[in-house]
């Protein structure tokens, strides 16, 4: 291991058995390392708090690392145009961008790379700053931060709920397609958007509703899996939220299974929640949903559906899921 970087996964075990009051020595045997570079490793990465956090010491050591590379955009001039391009036009993350150009490179750059963390240290501290580059990012942050999500609304009385525990572990770990995640996204007028995700293959579906009633909602669930055909939906995870309540309806209709995640824990739901957020690249907080239509969510559905995503070693979410739907 001597000379290799520090991983997630060894940063993990680092964290777990320092919660466990294991002594530096003992953590380093454990992991066939030095104990002075677990030692540097503690020291160098944890938080202002004085503990250590596995994601946040990752996080730490990579951007570390790529602020020494991010002179490599300010001298490649057609690999930065190519990113700034992807930016700018294609709405491409910088995970998308480098996934990409790691997997299935452009001809066009075909001998370079440069990692996500090179991205956006050009972004936020190089020469990107002066360019308002961040505006073209997810969140359109103008310093960079951690995004925590939201809270799911109170339950109010939602009958024959299932709790997510008792959702099987072929769930859990994507072993197999045909369990969705559902979601509202509230626009600044009454209408509403529908937002289904498959948690296996990432595909989205996104619908326009007059309201966020269980009605509304119910009645476009019914007509994607109607459309889809009810084969292809075996599960619905949803929040909490009152828009959810005719959940049952469909267990019945249709022989599927609903879950339910527990009070103020949206991130049960990830994949729909994560989803939410890329659609508010196009749909900023305060659009008036009344004035779009049908044929404009649908435009920004499949552009979401045909980006290539780091979880399915970047095919798009209609590539993968022609595997399984015919």
């Amino acid at each position: 291991m001597r000379g290799q970087p520090i991983t997630l996964y060894e940063r993990e075990q680092i964290e777990l058995y320092l919660r466990g009051q294991w002594e530096i020595r003992r953590i380093a045997r454990k992991l066939y390392r030095d104990h002075s570079v677990i030692s540097r490793e503690v020291k160098r990465n944890k938080g202002r708090d004085g503990k250590y956090r596995a994601k946040d010491a990752h996080e730490k050591a990579t951007k570390r690392s790529a602020r020494v590379q991010t002179r490599k955009l300010d001298e490649d001039d057609v690999l930065r145009n190519w990113v700034i391009q992807k930016l700018r036009d294609d709405s491409w993350s910088p995970q998308q961008i480098a996934g990409k150009l790691k997997n299935h490179p452009d001809p066009q750059v075909a001998q370079s790379y440069v990692c996500h963390e090179t991205i956006y240290s050009y972004i936020y501290e190089g020469e990107g700053r002066f360019m308002g580059l961040y505006q073209h990012l997810p969140r359109q942050h103008k310093k960079r931060r951690t995004y925590k999500g939201r809270k799911s609304p109170k339950n109010k009385g939602i009958l024959y709920m299932t709790p997510i525990a008792y959702r099987p572990e072929e769930i859990n770990k994507k072993q197999t397609f045909g369990h969705w995640e559902s979601d509202s996204i509230i626009g600044s007028t009454r209408p509403a958007l529908s937002v289904q995700k498959e948690r296996l293959t990432q595909l989205v579906r996104i619908s326009l509703i007059s309201d966020m009633t269980a009605v509304s909602t119910e009645e476009v669930l019914r007509c994607r899996i109607e459309e889809m055909g009810a084969e292809y939906w075996e599960s619905i995870t949803l929040d909490r939220g009152t828009e959810g309540a005719n959940h049952y309806k469909l267990r019945l209709d249709y022989h599927l299974d609903t879950y339910h995640c527990d009070p103020y824990c949206s991130w049960q739901k990830g994949a729909v929640e994560n989803m939410n957020a890329r659609i508010r690249r196009f749909l900023p907080k305060g659009t008036d949903f009344s004035q779009l239509t049908a044929y404009d969510i649908y435009v920004i559905q499949e552009r979401l559906n045909n980006t290539p995503l780091k979880i399915l070693e970047y095919k798009t979410a209609n590539e993968f899921s022609r595997e399984f739907i015919g």
